[in-house]
């Protein structure tokens, strides 16, 4: 019996191969195959895109990066390869890397985005071509270092009420882990500063929002690696695809009901004068207040839809990314004594003894604290890969990249080379400094992507960063339970901690 359950197991999965493969490759030219062939590939033929397809279908999360790292230590900085028809190439040569993220023609996400779409529509994030360049530009300047400014007390509030969850636990002995804490903050203030909506998460509130957000980004980020849930149909049928849809349901409806409240609010003390919103005449609540401006002068291109799939967009963008992020900085700082103490040096040449909360000119003087976030991302960068899918030939050294090729670059791996990044294992903040960075290729490190599609929202995720980790570090030490090797990350769309050692935190004050 058990034999022929894997065998009929191994038959299923070779009838999907092929179904899959055959609607693949029937998109594609012959031309395109030619053009691939040129390229530095893996091994080619039948088998060994099943065996490949296989081998990928099967890697756990934690085992994706060493994978790919693997093929680039033994096929070199530019290769290619295919997988269910799909033709992918992985680049890790800065040079290269340039040439894709530097254009403005090759700006469409790879298709693992499409997953996001049932949840961020065609938002920011996920859409490509005319659209993008409208919505980026309509967008940019609710980034606007003013406007950033007003939510600077947003973040305060909720990272004292961390602060004060962590005081707790401190005072109790407490082993704590960490990430669940961080993303709580994370998913409160984000909410707060993109919807003007309170979850207070952090205080055991909106428990049905949360764990919906939670099955939704969990569901779609483990969907990439099930190449049998890829298609919509299988995926609406099986458990997940019916969990993520009844949480979706909850998703979209609370923020329909957000929007039309807050433009009901906006409508009846007559505050939607975009300019008024934007410098400083009138106080700006939220980025959906903005938002709204915007559909009042521009009805046809920011609709109600318009506005929720941003909204949804800059929710995901901002608390799953910066929750990984904060988390792996207080782990390497309970990791490295010497740079948590230059920390709260720093801190205390700012603040002195007194406990007021942070301000915009506090945290751009946080010069070495920037450097431990940005040595952080280089370790982990919040977005492990970038994609494109090309419309258009790329031109690279003397290769011609085809359309409707996959480019791939791995920041994670780019930013352990050894040539860009000496002793590249090894936490070392003093790596940013303006002396050690001024021969560094430029995209050699680029955890928020880099060129025209660059993440819009990077300062509000620094700023966010440095008041959350500075509340914290002012208030307690940190301490990590662990090692470096105890540290197990998981890659999709975003890293994830799989497992991490728990911290001891001691009240300094």
């Amino acid at each position: 019996m058990t034999i022929f359950l894997l065998l009929s197991s191994f038959l299923i999965f070779i009838i999907l191969i092929l179904i899959f493969s055959k609607c693949f490759y029937t998109r594609r030219s012959k031309e395109h195959y030619r053009m691939c062939a040129k390229l530095p590939s893996m091994p080619q033929g039948y088998l060994t895109h099943l065996r490949l397809t296989h081998k990928l279908s099967t890697l756990k999360p934690k085992d994706v990066l060493p994978f790919f790292d693997s093929i680039l230590k033994q096929y070199g900085p530019l290769v290619h390869f295919h997988v269910l028809g799909h033709s992918y190439v992985l680049l890790n040569d800065p040079d290269d890397i340039k040439v894709l993220l530097s254009s403005s023609q090759h700006i469409n996400k790879g298709p693992e985005y499409t997953f996001l779409k049932p949840w961020l529509n065609k938002g920011l994030l996920t859409s490509g071509n005319q659209k993008w360049h409208t919505r980026r530009k309509m967008l940019t300047y609710t980034f606007h270092f003013k406007i950033l400014e007003t939510y600077v007390p947003t973040f305060n509030k909720h990272a004292q009420c961390l602060a004060k969850k962590l005081e707790n636990m401190a005072s109790n002995d407490q082993r704590v882990s960490i990430y669940n804490h961080m993303t709580l903050c994370a998913l409160d203030l984000v909410c707060d500063t993109i919807m003007g909506t309170e979850l207070r998460s952090q205080e055991g509130e909106s428990k049905e929002y949360v764990k919906a957000i939670d099955t939704v980004t969990d569901i779609t980020i483990n969907r990439v690696c099930k190449f049998w849930l890829w298609n919509k149909n299988i995926f609406n049928l099986s458990q997940n695809g019916r969990n993520f849809n009844k949480s979706l349901k909850i998703l979209h409806t609370f923020t329909e009901n957000v929007i039309k409240n807050k433009r009901a609010k906006l409508e009846s003390v007559n505050c939607l004068e975009i300019e008024e919103l934007s410098f400083g005449k009138k106080q700006v609540q939220s980025f959906l207040d903005l938002l709204i401006g915007i559909s009042k002068q521009n009805p046809e291109k920011m609709t109600d839809l318009d506005i929720r799939e941003e909204v949804d967009t800059f929710l995901f963008e901002g608390h799953d990314t910066s929750s990984t992020a904060i988390t792996m900085a207080f782990i390497q700082l309970g990791l490295n004594q010497d740079i948590q103490d230059r920390v709260r040096e720093e801190l205390y040449s700012i603040f002195e003894d007194s406990d007021r909360e942070a301000t915009l000119a506090d945290l751009k003087s946080m010069k070495y604290l920037d450097r431990v976030i940005k040595e952080t991302l280089r370790l982990y960068p919040s977005v492990p890969s970038v994609t494109r899918m090309l419309k258009q030939h790329l031109h690279i050294r003397e290769y011609e990249i085809p359309p409707d090729t996959v480019i791939v670059i791995l920041p994670y791996l780019l930013h352990r080379e050894e040539k860009h990044f000496p002793n590249p294992l090894t936490f070392d903040p003093d790596r940013f400094l303006p002396e050690n960075s001024i021969n560094r290729h430029p995209y050699a490190f680029i955890p928020f992507s880099a060129g025209p599609r660059n993440c819009i929202g990077q300062k509000f995720a620094m700023y966010q960063m440095k008041t959350v980790i500075s509340t914290v570090i002012r208030k307690m030490r940190i301490e990590t339970l662990g090692s470096q090797d105890d540290i197990k990350i998981s890659t999709q769309l975003i890293l994830r901690p799989e497992s991490l050692p728990n911290i001891k935190l001691t009240k300094i004050k």
